[in-house]
């Protein structure tokens, strides 16, 4: 009879109500619209994507980006909440087993009379050893541990998350930054090459042969090729904080030098691998919450049944310490405890309902992250297939307003014309220099991007 009360107890207990977890659906097209032949992505957020920065081949740059993982206090504060989770996690998966415990005591205590004034005083001392064990008959434990674990998961993609969102802003900051000493230098030369006219002009106007109006005309063209270039060095000096501050450092402790870019823009695939797009952590942790969201419908449906748990307890009690663990002076107790709810006027419906909404909210946000997903692979992708030819076209107009600026050097200084076209052709082939700039400064953003968005690169994994 005990043999077959045990097997109903644990055939009992192999059951689990509430809903078996199932990835929702989300609508997702087999094609890129801007880029033709590119394959639909699959779940595979747990492939290694390894340093997806290697593809710039930019030795500064990689240095900076391993000190992320390590040094940023933002990253590190995630990666507690992870080890938290797992602790969690940890603690749901020992719920399933017994517990044994233990307890000793030993007490003196005593009265007196207050007619005789009589003492009298007891000892107690007791040790006795305990288990309980709570059946999971209904599943609420192991559907605990499925949210919980679910959860963990959840956490660890969210510190992937913040972890790449944190490389990709170093990257972009760090290319920035280094376009940047590109428009400083190129303020700086046209600075010397402003002041060197300026001289040139001064001597003329002492002597009679130039205007005021050429002197303060080349005057105002120094001052703002000047101002110009203040404006980008604060700038510059703000990125470079923001980038030590990614890597976990005072701004007053970390220093960029001035550099030429020298690292190599990787071309688009012509083909993207499948698998790509759901390696994104934020779509898994996305994903991960909907499962830990699906468990907690479980837990909460479990409330409408009993609970059982199994208890024992053995052990010696007695008035003096050297016979306490004689043999006449045992006690044990043995028996099951049945609880539940009979009547909580709709309570346990509530918390059915509550975790049933919040799986729907959690659903519509996967949705969401998976949509998001694919806008932002489709705006990257537009951008940098566009600022390909804007780039050749702006490079032309450069181009042509250095020829023209150079024709009218060349006049000016035979006399041919005024200086007011020298400072009118100077100035537009600043500006196309400085705007040919930007451009480029905008691709390795949406480069970078375009990487970040699909999860870290689109290179296979190993």
């Amino acid at each position: 009879m005990k043999t077959l009360s045990l097997a109903l107890l644990l055939l009992l207990g192999g059951c689990a109500v509430g809903p078996d977890y199932q990835r929702p659906s989300a609508s997702v097209p087999l094609h890129y619209k801007e880029a033709k032949g590119w394959q639909r992505a699959t779940p595979q957020d747990d492939q290694s994507k390894g340093e997806w920065w290697t593809v710039y081949h930019d030795d500064t740059l990689s240095g900076l980006l391993r000190q992320v993982s390590i040094s940023n206090q933002n990253v590190a504060s995630y990666a507690a909440q992870y080890r938290e989770a797992q602790a969690l996690a940890a603690q749901s998966r020992a719920a399933l087993f017994p517990t044994l415990g233990y307890d000793a005591s030993a007490t003196r205590s005593g009265t007196r009379s207050t007619n005789s004034g009589a003492r009298s005083v007891t000892n107690s001392n007791s040790a006795q050893l305990s288990a309980s064990w709570e059946v999971d008959l209904w599943g609420k434990l192991r559907r605990t541990r499925e949210e919980n674990a679910a959860s963990a998961q959840a956490s660890a993609a969210e510190l992937a998350n913040v972890t790449l969102s944190a490389q990709s802003e170093l990257a972009q900051d760090y290319f920035q930054l280094r376009i940047m000493d590109e428009k400083i230098a190129r303020y700086q030369q046209s600075v010397a090459a402003y002041d060197r006219y300026l001289k040139v002009i001064e001597n003329k106007y002492q002597a009679g042969s130039e205007s005021r109006a050429t002197l303060a005309q080349a005057q105002m063209q120094l001052e703002s090729a000047r101002a110009s270039a203040l404006d980008q060095q604060w700038q510059r000096a703000q990125m470079e904080h923001a980038i030590a501050l990614l890597i976990g450092k005072a701004p007053a402790d970390f220093s960029l030098p001035a550099a030429q870019l020298t690292a190599t823009l990787p071309p688009l695939p012509q083909a993207l691998p499948s698998q790509l797009l759901q390696r994104r952590p934020d779509i898994a942790y996305a994903e991960r919450n909907v499962a830990a969201a699906n468990a907690a419908v479980g837990v909460a449906i479990a409330g409408y049944y009993p609970d059982l748990t199994l208890s024992a307890s053995g052990g010696t009690s007695a008035s003096a310490l050297h016979n306490l663990f004689s043999l006449p002076y045992r006690v044990w107790s043995l028996g099951p405890d049945l609880s539940g709810t009979l009547l909580d006027f709709g309570a346990t419906s509530a918390k059915v309902d509550q975790a049933r909404a919040a799986w729907d909210g959690s659903v519509a946000s996967y949705r969401l992250a998976v949509l998001t997903a694919m806008q932002e692979v489709e705006d990257d992708l537009v951008e940098l297939n566009t600022l390909t030819s804007e780039l050749a076209a702006q490079q032309r107009a450069t181009d042509a307003a250095r020829e023209s600026a150079r024709v009218t050097r060349n006049q000016y200084e035979a006399g041919m014309i005024d200086y007011l076209n020298v400072a009118t052709t100077e100035t537009s082939s600043l500006s196309a220099q400085q705007s040919l700039l930007t451009l480029q400064s905008t691709q390795w953003v949406a480069s970078v991007a375009l990487i970040a968005a699909l999860g870290g690169g689109w290179q296979s994994a190993p």
